[in-house]
Formats: C-alpha cells, structure tokens, sequence
C-alpha cells in the first residue's frame, strides 16, 4: 500500500521507540515517558540508547519554557502522529497496526491536566485561591433579586467579597462538628449562594452534592441516604420538602435555610438530632470563629453528581478535583475569556454542564449574573445584564430561531426582503472565511442581538444536539463565536468540542486537550473500522477529565470503564475530515430528550403494555424534540368493543384506527396507566399513532426473541414519527 514520507517517518520513528521503551508501557505512556521526562540521560546507561532517545527528541522542538511541556512539531522531521486537521491520529498498540487513537491537534503528545500557564492549580480550592488573589475588586456575583423579593438592577459582590464569605461559611461548619469529607447537599436553584456554598466545600475538603427534584418525587431522598449527606443547604421552598421526610433521612444534622428569616425557622424537637438555622446566622457564627483551610487534594472527591441514568434510581458520579480543572484546563486551549467578561447563570447548578461553566469563569476572572429563576423572564434578564458569554442548549435556540423567523415574516414584504439579503449576504461572506460587511448589522443584525442584550460575543450549545442549520442562523445573526460541544457527566463535562474558526456544522469538533477518543466496532449494529467513506463506531474516552466511578456501585463502574481506562459512552459516532467528531446514533436503547432527560424506553413500553388497548408499543424521542411519541398495535378485539360502545362506525379497520376519538382514548387510557406506574412527566408519550398490523418477525420489527428491533422500527414508522412530532408542534410550539 502507497505511504507517504512523513507517515513512513512516523513508522520509523515508532520502531525506533519499539526498541527504546520498555514494552510494558502503554503507546500513550511511552511517547510522554520519552518526550516528556527532562531525566532521560539518567534513565538509559547505554551510550547508544542515548543517542536513539536524542534522536527521537530531535524530532520535536520546544516552544517557549520546555517545563511546560507544551510541545510543537519540528516539520522538517518524522513524527509520532498522523495529523488530520484539528485532530492528530495515533495508534493505541503498536502491534495492530491502526491508527485509530484521535487527540486534539492542540496537544497531541501530552493530555493536559493543568492550566498551561497556571500549572499550579490542581484543585477548585487552587483555582478560588488565585482569582480571589488576582481578580479582588472585580465583580464576581451579581443578582437582581433585592432582599424584600422586589427585582431591580444587578447588584454585585465581588470576589474578594466571595472569598471572605466562603471563609466564614466553612468555618461555620467546622464550628457545627462537620467533619473532613463529609457531604453537603444544595437543594436549591442559581443564586450566588450556591456558589459561595460550593467554594466553602473546596476550602475545607467537603464534598458537595447537588438534589434536585426534576429525578422523581424520591429523588432527593434517595440521594440524600445513598451519599450519607449530613448538611443540607436549601431556600424556605424546599423546606416544606425536606421537612416532610425528614425521619427518613437519618444522616442529615444540619439544615441551613438561604434566604430565610430568622424568626420563621422552625424548631425541631431535640430528638430529632437536626438542628435548622439561616445562611445569615451560620455565615455570622462562622465570622466570629474562622478556622484554617483544609486544602484538598487533586484525586480528593469534589463532588458526587447523581444523573438522572435508567433504571429508575440515579447514579452517583464522582468527579474528582483533578477530573474538573483537567476538563476545564484543556478547553481553554482554544477558548479564552477576560474579566471584562459577562456571563447569565440560568442552568441548572446540579447539572455538569453548568458547573464546567463556572470553574472556567472562576480562572478567568469573569462575572456571572444570575436569573431571576423564570425561565420565561430569562430575555428580560439578558437584557438588563448584558452578557458577553450565552451557554445554552438546543430548546432555547429553537426558540429564538423560531421567534426571529416569526418576526421577520410578520414584519411586511420590504423588511423581509431586506433580512434576506442581509442574511445571504452575510452567510456568503462567512462560507468565504471574509469579514461580511457591517452595513448588515446597523441595519438589521444590531437590533435581533439587542434581544439577548447586544453584547454576546460566545454562544454555545450542549446538552443535545443542535441543528446545523440552526447553528448557522446563529452565526449569522449574532456573529461572534458560535459552537457545539459534545459531553457527559461522566468525562467532567466537555468530550470534544467545535474550534472557534470551523465554518463546518453539523458535527461536535476535535477532542478536548484533556482527553483522547477511538471508535471500537459494534458489529451487531454493523458500525465498524472498515466502513466507508469514514470508520464508525462507540466513541471510548481516556484521560484525566474521566470520572473515578459510580458512587457504591462497581459494578456499573465496570460496565462503563473497561480495564484499559476507556469510558464506554454508548454513543456512536464516525470522524469527519478535518479530525472532526459526528454523533450518529446511540449503542444502547438510551436516548437523551432535547432537554436533556435521559429515557430508557423499553422500561416506558413494558408500562403502557398494561394498557388495555395495548398489544405492542414502540415509544420514541430523540435530542431534536423534548416530548415522547409513541406507535401503538392495537389489542383488535378491545378496540372494536370500544368502538361498538360510543356507537362509532368504520369500513375498516385502518379507519378505526385513523379515528382522532380512538385516538384519544388510547392516550386517555395510556396516561391513566402511566401515573399508577409513576412515570416522570417526561417520561409520558404525547401523541400516539395506532396500527392494526403487528410487530413480527417478518415485517422485521421483532428479534427471535421477541424484542423490538429499534433501528428498523423507527425506519419502519419515519413517516409516522414526522407526523406525530409535526402535529404536536403545531398544537404546542415548545413541545
């Protein structure tokens, strides 16, 4: 087969570190153990050996202070990678000849770990430290809830502010007896408490836990017994909550009311063991006894996030302070914020996504404005904040795609046109990588980013994915930076992530410097190495940002990391050129709804198959809409009968079916079953279309074992699916 100079240069070169290494080591290990090591004179007694590990050295040169291990190729010399694009390509095991690692072309020798310019930061207690240290006087915190509950302009504190009240918070709960390592819940939504509470965890090495109630009406409780949390933090609203199981949480001793009042605390019995008392009173106690840091550690556990997962009870992720500032540390590679910066907190603190957002902002000295907690006055706030960083997911974007689109074709013939043009115009001059011309926005872009504030200089999305064909009206009509990454809890949030300059949509960018990612074959799904034009397979992740395990649960642990180091995401995906990521599909029956909800299907079916109308059910969703459908094989006979008993005529079955009443029966009677099962609310089909055929073997939507083949069903029911989500998006325009 035809190889080029430079990939038999390569080839050379790993045979050259085949002789020199210790076989033991890893590929990854070993290209960092000779590149990297500063003692490799001290390591290698042969004069000969010397001269081999030079001449593998000579290939790469350093740029700027070589202790930073920030490396960048020689071009005039071999190399240990493949470059392909944003990304670099190297093998994982010499012997099987593939080339099938990928890392971001940022950093290709080295998985980063630490800030490169901060490289003594290793925990969020270090990174705190330093922006209280540098960034004193400069706004941090900003809300614009006043004490009395009235909303006004945003009021600030600053991070020197932070920085005492986190100090006095901890010492309070030194004072109260709460041990090292123990676990602080917070059960409330954004507010710059959550975050003065989530430093105080660092500072002293608690481990913060989010509760939230979005996971069932058991959730919090479950949590708050399986992470043995003693101190919980929660607002006047989620007391009541609290309160009315509070005998079913044994573990809890402390419970501190933000924003509450003094004298409308309850009192609790002193056999309860629980003692309640405001955020103002415990910062006040912690002031008038501050008690010294504990500083953690990089592997110490900052916080166990428990997701939503598929069996019906969460799992613990446990993140380590290490996995967070490696996350955070690679992304600002390629992305760099200032202290001029602004940014809108709306959401939720309890999810990774949003607590990445803030671990960034922390470094780079940016302020964060709050929400006023009202998903629908979230516009007014942007408005009166005026951020220049807007993180959101894909649901919101519709809608401002929607809104825009709306207002434009009810805005009269002549400013239509003149959109268009600017439109066309404008994405004409972005496909050709030109600056387009400002005439555009004076006259028409100015006005829609006033909308949002007339600042925003970075959008991005995750959570699910984002048309592309949204993601570039974003572009256009907003300019800046605009980008989709792709991540998980269980990596610490960011896996791979668009470059600030791709014009290509459509796909999830290179890998995170902090990570490195391959595609293993899944046969049974026929997504494998060979196929063509690109490889396909389940994207595997490895490095420093990936999580520590399943809190009390090794056996799922085992299930999602083989012994490799590989987290197993059950994403399918296939590279692009250029080094980019594109997610395809899903390897499990799993699937995230466009809000971000995890659903397992199956266990939804095995529900309505209780339903009396019910013979077979294929319940569908997917990261475009935020509701369920659902294809329904009618029991015939129970159908007919009801049919019969409302005094319903039909020709034919397929009438019957098609009847908008037996319709809505079904559904009547698919909801009712649902609430006895306790389905969340997400979890309930919204439309459901019926069929008289059923699912078998021969129409090839049944295994041998009777198991729905979910591919072939949801080809089988397209025209179906498009439909049912077509009619329900013209009922409600934000389903």
């Amino acid at each position: 087969m035809f190889m080029s100079h430079r990939r038999e240069a390569s080839f050379n070169s790993l045979k050259l570190l085949d002789r020199c290494v210790p076989q033991q080591f890893s590929i990854r290990n070993r290209l960092d153990w000779l590149v990297v090591d500063s003692n490799l004179g001290v390591l290698m007694d042969s004069s000969a050996a010397r001269r081999r590990l030079q001449a593998i050295q000579d290939h790469l040169v350093p740029d700027g202070d070589f202790s930073s291990f920030q490396l960048r190729l020689n071009v005039t010399a071999g190399e240990f990678f493949n470059g392909d694009g944003y990304s670099v390509v190297l093998p994982e095991k010499l012997q099987t000849g593939k080339w099938n690692v990928y890392r971001s072309a940022r950093s290709p020798l080295k998985l980063v770990d630490r800030f490169p310019d901060h490289p003594e930061i290793g925990t969020l207690h270090d990174n705190f430290v330093r922006s209280v240290d540098v960034y004193r006087d400069y706004k941090y915190l900003g809300t614009r809830i006043r004490c009395d509950g009235t909303v006004g302009e945003y009021k600030w504190m600053t991070y020197g502010e932070a920085g005492t009240a986190r100090t006095a918070l901890g010492s309070g709960l030194v004072n109260h007896g709460i041990s090292k390592g123990s676990c602080i819940g917070l059960y409330f939504i954004n507010r710059p408490e959550w975050l003065v509470v989530d430093h105080a965890c660092s500072a002293y090495s608690y481990i913060s836990v989010p509760l939230y109630d979005t996971l069932g009406p058991d959730a919090v409780q479950f949590i708050v017994n399986h992470a043995h949390v003693q101190v919980i933090f929660c607002v006047p609203q989620t007391l009541n909550s609290l309160l009315s199981f509070l005998s079913e949480i044994p573990s809890v001793r402390l419970i501190v009311v933000v924003g509450g009042v003094d004298d409308q605390i309850p009192s609790l019995p002193s056999s309860t063991g629980v003692q309640i008392l405001t955020y103002a009173s415990l910062l006040s106690q912690g002031s008038n006894n501050i008690q010294p840091f504990c500083p953690p550690k990089p592997d110490d556990i900052a916080t166990i996030c428990y997701t939503s997962g598929t069996t019906g009870t969460p799992k613990g992720v446990i993140l380590s302070h290490g996995n967070l500032i490696a996350s955070v540390a690679g992304c600002s590679l390629a992305l760099k914020f200032y202290p001029s910066d602004v940014y809108i907190s709306y959401l939720p603190l309890a999810h990774i996504y949003e607590r990445a957002n803030q671990v960034s902002s922390v470094y780079f000295g940016v302020a964060v404005g709050f929400y006023q907690g009202d998903n629908m006055k979230l516009m007014d706030d942007m408005i009166a904040l005026r951020p220049t960083i807007f993180c959101s997911v894909p649901r919101l974007y519709n809608r401002i795609y929607a809104g825009i689109i709306n207002a434009v074709k009810t805005s009269g013939v002549l400013k239509e046109r003149l959109f268009n043009a600017a439109y066309n115009s404008k994405k004409q001059a972005i496909m050709n990588g030109k600056s387009p011309s400002p005439i555009w926005d004076k006259l028409v872009f100015n006005k829609i980013k006033a909308k949002i504030g007339g600042r925003v200089r970075v959008l991005a999305s995750g959570a699910s994915p984002l048309s592309p064909d949204i993601l570039e009206f974003l572009k256009i009509c907003f300019g800046g930076i605009v980008f989709e990454g792709y991540g998980m809890t269980e990596t610490s949030c960011v896996i791979s992530a668009m470059d600030p300059d791709d014009t290509l949509c459509g796909h999830v960018g290179a890998p995170n410097p902090a990570c490195e990612i391959k595609l293993v074959d899944v046969p049974e799904m026929n997504y494998t190495s060979d196929d063509q034009p690109y490889s396909r397979g389940e994207i595997c992740i490895r490095g420093p940002l990936v999580f520590k395990g399943y809190f009390k649960d090794e056996v799922q642990t085992r299930e999602t990391v083989d012994e490799d180091g590989w987290l197993h995401t059950g994403d399918i995906g296939l590279w692009l050129p250029g080094g980019r990521l594109k997610i395809i599909d899903r390897k499990k029956n799993i699937f995230k709804l466009a809000q971000g909800e995890y659903i397992a299907p199956e266990k939804i079916e095995n529900v309505y198959a209780k339903c009396k109308f019910v013979a077979q059910c294929f319940v569908y969703g997917d990261s475009f809409n935020s509701s369920l459908v659902a294809v329904v094989s009618v029991d015939l006979e129970t159908l007919k009968s009801w049919a019969s008993s409302e005094g319903i005529k039909y020709n034919d079955l397929a009438e019957l079916c098609n009847d908008p009443r037996a319709r809505a029966a079904v559904l009547a009677d698919m909801d009712a079953v649902g609430r006895e099962a306790q389905l969340r609310g997400f979890e309930f089909a919204k439309s459901v279309t019926l069929v008289h055929e059923p699912f078998t073997l021969e129409n090839g939507l049944l295994t041998p074992t009777f198991k729905i083949k979910r591919p072939q069903a949801k080809e089988y029911f397209a025209n179906i699916i498009s439909n049912m989500y077509a009619e329900l998006a013209s009922s409600d325009p934000s389903s």
